[in-house]
């Protein structure tokens, strides 16, 4: 019999030199970009009751979560599949702040099943939150931190997709359907099957204006998907207007500040529809058919824990925008030899040298491998009564 126990699970990866080392350093490099603009970093636990970790989630988030029974209270317990929700419960139960909050947070969480967001089952989420601000102002500053993110991580080429679940949820509400209805309709509107779209308004018993409206989404993506869509929503209710002028004034904001970065709206794009409450976006790259960071506006999900203030807000996993980003430092770390000698003047500049941030290897008596095997391109050699360092490039 063969044996497995090298084995991991399906989804679920690990990391080696010297990848591991660039992915450490890439999260304190974005770690240190949030605190410039002023986001706390908060480390939530791995496990909580489930109940929290659902908060304002929908039933997908359900679905990825992995449940356990806690030994000591008998409670069912969920092993974290998203951090927000429980950076919400820290701003709500934790900071009770009145002022605007901000928050980032960096850690691995764990999916049922594979995530096309990562294409993995344990993504190394980082993301950042802003609550206590309603406004295109706030929506602003997450997109332009999530641009800024991408760029530290050294992705390029990255184009906006925006969209609000508003406009939708609007349409429907002042079309009267109900939530079947609504669901049937939304799931048409992800795929763009115009057909099955029309047929399936036709079968709701709509007025003409509300069946126009509800089928206009459909096609109103592209860059001018805005301007068309002033026409085609013409005498839709104030909530769907409101909505739409909200997408305007972001775009207008994200044009001032980021006026390099591509952006494409898509009025049928409602990621996370059952989640976000208003502006949705999405980043994407040339080449991949996935977002590699996602966000948008979810002003209730502080509410289970009595405060649902306004909150926007964006992630990626950390992982994946290192396997996107360009190589960098992917050899074996170059280090300072160090021979295995007793003699107390070797060990003090062994330890000079690493408090000055060297990398040296002090080697084990009777061991197997040299300075060369053991990645070191310079070795302490004794000249004298001191130990200097020589290179061993030829």
């Amino acid at each position: 019999m063969n044996n497995v126990h090298w084995l991991l699970p399906e989804g679920i990866d690990e990391l080696l030199p010297p990848k591991a080392l660039l992915l450490e350093k890439k999260r304190r490099d974005l770690l240190d970009l949030f605190n410039s603009w002023g986001y706390d970093l908060v480390q939530p636990p791995l496990i909580e009751y489930l109940e929290s970790l659902l908060t304002g989630a929908g039933g997908d988030l359900d679905l990825r979560t992995f449940k356990i029974t806690d030994q000591i209270t008998g409670r069912t317990l969920g092993i974290r599949a998203d951090i927000t929700p429980q950076a919400a419960r820290i701003d709500a139960h934790q900071l009770r702040r009145e002022e605007p909050t901000r928050l980032c947070y960096v850690g691995t969480v764990l999916n049922t099943r594979t995530d096309g967001f990562a294409g993995s089952r344990s993504p190394l989420q980082i993301g950042a939150e802003l609550y206590g601000h309603t406004g295109e102002e706030s929506d602003q500053e997450i997109l332009c931190l999530m641009l800024e993110t991408l760029s530290k991580a050294g992705i390029e080429h990255v184009y906006i997709d925006l969209g609000h679940v508003g406009i939708f949820r609007g349409l429907a509400r002042e079309s009267g359907l109900d939530k079947q209805q609504e669901l049937e309709l939304f799931d048409a509107l992800q795929r763009k099957a115009v057909t099955e779209i029309d047929a399936i308004l036709s079968g709701y018993a709509l007025s003409s204006e509300h069946h126009q409206r509800l089928a206009s989404l459909a096609s109103l993506s592209g860059d001018d998907a805005l301007v068309r869509a002033r026409e085609s929503l013409n005498g839709a209710g104030e909530d769907v207007l409101s909505a739409l002028a909200q997408l305007e004034r972001l775009a207008e904001l994200l044009e001032e500040q980021r006026p390099d970065v591509p952006v494409h709206f898509d009025l049928a794009e409602l990621r996370g529809y059952h989640y976000h409450t208003g502006v949705v976006f999405a980043a994407f790259v040339p080449g991949l058919g996935q977002e590699i960071a996602r966000g948008g506006r979810y002003d209730d999900i502080g509410q289970l824990f009595g405060r649902a203030r306004p909150a926007c807000g964006f992630s990626a996993d950390l992982k994946m925008l290192m396997g996107l980003s360009e190589p960098e430092n992917l050899t074996e770390q170059s280090g300072i030899y160090a021979p295995a000698d007793d003699d107390p003047l070797l060990r003090k500049r062994v330890s000079d040298l690493r408090a000055k941030g060297h990398r040296v290897i002090v080697a084990l008596p009777g061991q197997i491998g040299d300075a060369s095997t053991m990645s070191c391109g310079e070795a302490l050699v004794k000249q004298g009564t001191e130990w200097v360092i020589k290179s061993l490039s030829k």
